[in-house]
């Protein structure tokens, strides 16, 4: 049992205030939050005095979100910590493969490092949970997983984790398969996979396998789709059927899915019903030089969507800050959400679906019980903190400081 304290005089949004039916602001309050074991105990209007004796933090009238969650990023791939270099062009992602293979053993830093130096990151700008794929394939073996396990130890209490095996060279190309169960065995809750026609070069059997690898281990999945058009949803129909046949539901993701973008909208509305069916999830890391899923046609139709930053300066890309509240701005602003609740509601596709306030301008969050995992932030409500990506204060995780102070 952990000791509690008040977080004091901080901002949480109440409603939403409506004009001729439209949103055009967010009323908010002061108040208090008593936080003990890892939780919300008490919301208290800062109007009442509080007396007793219980340690107190003073928000400083800093508004109150939900914790962020980085829904995709290697942790073993970022070049944090190392000298500037820029990124080789390459004709193909198979040549990219071999520069990658080449460049990251020969670093004078160590894998550890690189992995720790962007969790920093990710906790100062909001992050308490990450999902980070990493590389396996023969001739890294499981080096790669074992690193990034003793990152994330060194971060043990102030952020969780979810662990995806991810064959980057392709499941049945690279002869994975083995090392990918090996990988679930030493402790990865999830499997990857990447692009079962272009780099494996055979959807079906590359599918099938991935799926009974996943059945058979009881873990999930989450596959790399960058193929285009009628491709990938090709691709993608036959996930979903596959998922169905093995009771996966809920348990599927695919990443990147770039062929939701690239169809006409007739089509994307049968694709949004058939992965909501499948409780297939979609996580874009919402880029800007290529067409993405229309994440709120998805979301409308019932399939959970989730941003993520990916490469955060790495052998792929020489950009990328590891900030989510700025993809989701990113986000918002290339959807062209400008008004007060759909820039609100953006917050939903980096916190796990959670929001201060409904589309109806209800709260619910926080009420007494959630986790107490929440971010400071210096902005008057969500839509600003979006708009304005919001410099962050403090980040707390199930009750304890793990960034900033006051």
């Amino acid at each position: 049992m952990h000791a509690g304290f008040w977080l004091t005089n901080v901002r949480l949004e109440t409603e939403f205030r409506f004009s001729a039916g439209d949103v055009i602001g967010t009323k908010t309050g002061v108040f208090h939050l008593f936080i003990k074991d890892g939780e919300i105990s008490k919301v208290l209007s800062a109007d009442e005095m509080l007396t007793d004796d219980v340690p107190k933090k003073d928000g400083k009238g800093f508004l109150v979100l939900p914790s962020f969650i980085e829904k995709h990023c290697h942790l073993d791939k970022t070049l944090l910590g190392e000298n500037w270099r820029p990124v080789i062009p390459t004709s193909s992602i198979f040549e990219r493969f071999e520069i990658e293979k080449q460049v990251l053993p020969s670093l004078e830093t160590s894998r550890q490092s690189r992995a720790e130096k962007l969790l920093e990151t990710y906790m100062q700008s909001g992050v308490t949970h990450v999902r980070t794929h990493v590389d396996i394939y023969p001739e890294v073996g499981l080096k790669n997983l074992e690193a990034v396990q003793k990152a994330l130890q060194a971060y043990e209490g102030k952020l969780s984790y979810e662990l995806v095996a991810f064959p980057q060279h392709g499941l049945l190309r690279s002869e994975a398969k083995h090392l990918v169960r090996e990988a679930v065995h030493k402790g990865a809750t999830l499997i990857g996979g990447v692009d079962p026609a272009t780099v494996d070069e055979d959807i079906e059997t590359s599918l099938q396998e991935m799926v009974k690898i996943a059945a058979e281990e009881n873990v999930g999945i989450d596959l790399h789709l960058h193929d285009p058009d009628h491709l990938g949803i090709f691709t993608m129909k036959r996930l979903a059927a596959l998922t169905k046949e093995a009771n996966l539901e809920g348990k599927v993701a695919i990443s990147h899915a770039f062929g939701l973008g690239e169809i006409p909208t007739s089509q994307i509305e049968e694709m949004a019903d058939l992965l909501a069916d499948a409780g297939i999830s979609i996580i874009t890391s919402v880029p800007i030089n290529r067409k993405f899923p229309p994440v709120q046609l998805l979301h409308e139709h019932g399939v959970k969507v989730a941003v993520g930053c990916d490469n955060i300066f790495d052998v792929w890309s020489p950009f990328g800050n590891g900030d989510i509240l700025e993809r989701a701005s990113r986000l918002a602003e290339i959807s062209k959400w400008v008004d007060e609740r759909s820039l609100a509601q953006t917050l939903s596709f980096i916190t796990g679906g959670v929001t201060p306030l409904n589309r109806e301008g209800q709260q619910v969050w926080p009420k007494v019980g959630d986790e107490a995992s929440l971010v400071l932030v210096d902005a008057s409500c969500s839509a600003e903190a979006i708009a304005r990506r919001a410099k962050r204060k403090a980040t707390v995780f199930k009750g304890e400081f793990v960034s900033g102070s006051f």
